[in-house]
């Protein structure tokens, strides 16, 4: 049996036209990728959203439009599954109170554990395709930035 993983990010962007990443470690992989995270069984997309704005960032977030969703087979970094990855043009609803840290992989003030995450801003014209680790975040970045263009 095949499985499917669908997945679903936000791409945030704030007042100053930068846009939200996350950093990431799980056991010693590291990357860097838009927020969000899987959808659960019963769960709609923009709940899911939500959902995971709220859990890793305690973070309210408005869904503005539909951004893009994956239109290429890709297999998951981390098991035999199949990814869809849905991503969404968000705004922040509710101030964010999250530390941001200013460097990749800052992890220094975080507890050493299984799976670390920590969020920084990037202006819009620094952040390029090759500072995000997965090919589904770098065709929803050119996507969105092909948005921009119009």
């Amino acid at each position: 049996m095949y499985l499917f993983n669908v997945r679903v990010y936000g791409i945030l962007v704030n007042e100053n036209n930068e846009v939200l990443i996350s950093d990431e470690k799980l056991s010693k992989v590291a990357f860097t990728k838009f927020p969000g995270g899987g959808l659960e069984y019963g769960e709609g997309l923009i709940d899911a959203l939500k959902r995971e704005f709220m859990e890793e960032c305690e973070l309210e977030v408005e869904v503005l439009s539909h951004l893009y969703t994956t239109d290429f087979y890709e297999k998951s970094s981390f098991n035999e599954s199949q990814i869809l990855s849905i991503y969404y043009q968000i705004k922040a609803v509710s101030p964010i109170t999250f530390e941001l840290k200013k460097s990749p992989f800052d992890f220094s003030n975080e507890k050493q554990q299984e799976k670390m995450e920590v969020f920084r801003f990037i202006p819009i014209a620094d952040l390029q395709e090759d500072d995000l680790t997965f090919k589904t975040d770098k065709a929803a970045w050119n996507a969105f930035k092909r948005l921009q263009q119009k």
